[in-house]
Formats: structure tokens, C-alpha cells, sequence
């Protein structure tokens, strides 16, 4: 009943392409636009942001910036976490040697040089794909990790070896560093996020986006119809490489305030990698489902017992969010491999039929 479409008639094929065929659906996203924009930060505390809003965005563009390698162009990735911090040491630096830069800018840019990284790993992918593709990813995961390290001119030369984030302004109001307040650094992160979905939607639905699907259903009859591999691959590498570093400049710049080399090891590009899956590959909203369930996930789990006043210690809490995580990974895999974004379709469709069953 909520998702009736008598009435909405298509007379055009362009009306027919549209981005919301079903008026409901536009209906919907002004509602969730409204809830992120205006009451969240309205109603929202401290402890939910830095816990639950801000990490859900980051984690959710991270994603989606794997999924367009992955789930859209085909190319397994599982070096996501060495592309963020690309983004994120190539942001210190840009705001250390010109403070006058905008920190949005800054931002924004430190994906350039994530995309550059991006682009020479992804080469491999001419030759080679599928687990050994994933294997040449992995190497450049931690070739990247070592550089971090080792090389000193990235981190200024500090002592302790991390990037700490000094206090950075727009418009005479903190956006990043200590004393940035959480709603300003949450509406920073929520314009970028926006922003770069709004494209990643325009790629992926046009000429570009078809060229993604169609080397990743089948590269040699791709190649045969005149669509070049080369050029499809490599743009699938730069495109998400920049999101991901983006995702990076964000991670550190807007939430964990500084990042040591191992911040940007395999757990981080396996978690991100559990969200794509989990999420849905091949999804744009399915990104933000993952997310929300990955990061949402051990919250519940450490508030829950307390609320009912079960006695559970913080190690059983842990050890129950990686048990769940694990299940719900093969229950997808398994059962449902297009993951939430699938299952939000099946809903969808039995709104539109019903009260019919078929």
C-alpha cells in the first residue's frame, strides 16, 4: 500500500531510466536526507557521534569506493586500507606545507595522489585477475604500510612516527584538530560523503558505469564488442583509489584525530571489504546498510547487556561481534550474495504487489 504505483505512468524512455521510478522512492530519500541533515545533528550526542554518525559515513565512502572496483568493474581489491592512508598521509602534508590551503580542499585533493598509487598498482590487472589480482593488491598493502613507516618526510619527522592533526579552520569556525567540535566535523563529513555519492551514482548508471559491468561480466567479449580493458580497468583503479583516499583524509582528519602506519593494516581493508560484502557488491546503497550494521553492531552488543543487566565482560562482547560478523558474512555469502541491498529489493517489490502475493 505504501508503495503503490497506480497512476505513475511512463510515456518516455527517458522517464522510464529515471533515477526514482517509483515516486515513493524519492519520497524516501527526502525523509533519510531530512533525518541526517537537519534532526540527527539536532537531537544527537557526543558519545553518538564520534560512535555511530561520523564512522558510519567514513566507512560507508570507504566502501563504496571498493565496491566500484569490485562490485561494479570486477577487479578484487584487498588493499583498500593502504589507498586511505595514502589520502590521509598526502592530507597532513598538503595542510603542513600550505596552511593556508582549505582543509575541504585539502581534502578533496589528498585523493589525486591516492588514485596516482592506485593507478600504478592496478596495472597488474592488464595480466592477471581473480585471486591473483586480489594477491597483487595485497602486496601493495603492505609495501604501502612499510612506507609509512619508514619513510620519515611523511609524518614531518615526528618522533613518535604518527601524523597528529593540527587545528584547521573555514570560514573562522575549527573543522578538524582538537578543537573542532563533532557536529561541525560531522557536517563536513556528511557534505563530502554526499558529494561524492551523487557522482559515484551519475558513473555508475552511464556509459562508464555499463563499461564497468561489462568488463566485469565477461572482460574477453567486452574487449570483442570494442571496449578497451585497458582504459576500464585503469579507470576503475583511479576512480575508486580516489574515493577511497578521500574516505582516508576523513578517517583521520575528522574522527581519529591521528593515525600510526598500522592504523592502515589488513584488519582495517578486511573490515571494509566485510561491509562491500555484506552491504551488497555491485550497490550503491548497499554501502551504507554494511555499514551501519558493521559499525552499529558492537554498540548494541556493548550497551545491550548493560541495559538489561546481564553481566557480560567487554572480552565476551568482543568475541561475540567477531562470532556475529563471521555469521552473517557466510549467511550472505551463502544465502543472499547480493547481501542487504538485495533483501531491501525483495521488500520493496512485495510492497509494490501488495496485498498480492505474486
Amino acid at each position: 500500500m505504501l508503495y503503490r504505483t497506480a497512476g505513475q505512468f511512463k510515456t518516455t524512455y527517458k522517464a522510464d531510466q529515471a533515477l526514482f521510478p517509483v515516486r515513493q522512492d524519492a519520497v524516501l530519500l527526502a525523509v533519510i536526507l531530512a533525518l541526517v541533515w537537519v534532526i540527527f545533528p539536532l537531537v544527537a550526542s557526543e558519545f553518538t557521534f564520534q560512535t555511530l554518525l561520523i564512522p558510519i559515513l567514513i566507512y560507508s565512502l570507504a566502501a563504496l569506493g571498493l565496491n566500484l572496483l569490485t562490485g561494479y568493474a570486477g577487479q578484487l581489491s584487498l588493499g583498500t586500507a593502504a589507498f586511505m592512508g595514502v589520502g590521509a598521509y598526502a592530507c597532513y602534508k598538503l595542510v603542513t606545507l600550505m596552511p593556508w590551503l582549505n582543509p575541504v580542499v585539502a581534502i578533496l585533493f589528498s585523493g589525486v595522489f591516492s588514485a596516482g598509487v592506485g593507478v600504478a598498482f592496478g596495472i597488474p590487472s592488464l595480466r592477471i585477475k581473480g585471486f591473483y589480482l586480489a594477491i597483487a593488491t595485497l602486496a601493495a598493502q603492505f609495501f604501502l604500510v612499510w612506507l609509512f613507516e619508514k619513510w620519515a618526510w611523511l609524518y614531518n619527522y615526528n618522533a613518535s612516527g604518527a601524523i597528529q592533526v593540527p587545528n584547521l579552520e573555514m570560514f573562522g569556525v575549527y573543522v578538524a584538530g582538537p578543537q573542532a567540535s563533532s557536529i561541525v566535523q560531522y557536517y563536513v563529513v556528511l557534505a563530502v560523503v554526499t558529494l561524492l555519492t551523487v557522482v559515484c551514482i551519475n558513473l555508475t548508471r552511464g556509459n562508464l558505469g555499463r563499461t564497468w559491468k561489462a568488463t566485469r561480466d565477461m572482460d574477453i567479449a567486452a574487449e570483442l564488442i570494442g571496449i578497451n580493458l585497458m582504459r576500464s580497468k585503469l579507470t576503475a583503479f583511479a576512480i575508486s583509489s580516489y574515493v577511497v583516499g578521500v574516505a582516508g583524509a576523513l578517517f583521520v582528519f575528522m574522527w581519529r584525530g591521528a593515525a600510526e602506519p598500522n592504523l592502515f593494516d589488513i584488519p582495517l581493508s578486511f573490515r571494509i571489504l566485510f561491509i562491500a560484502i555484506i552491504g551488497g557488491l555491485g550497490s550503491i546503497m548497499g554501502n551504507y546498510l554494511g555499514a551501519i550494521l558493521i559499525v552499529g553492531l558492537p554498540v548494541v552488543l556493548n550497551t545491550l547487556p548493560e541495559m538489561l543487566g546481564l553481566p557480560i565482560s567487554p572480552a565476551t562482547v568482543e568475541h561475540l561481534n567477531v562470532m556475529i560478523v563471521g555469521a552473517l558474512i557466510l549467511f550472505f555469502l551463502i544465502i543472499e550474495p547480493h547481501g542487504l541491498a538485495r533483501l531491501w529489493a525483495l521488500i520493496r517489490e512485495k510492497l509494490i504487489i501488495w496485498p498480492f502475493p505474486h
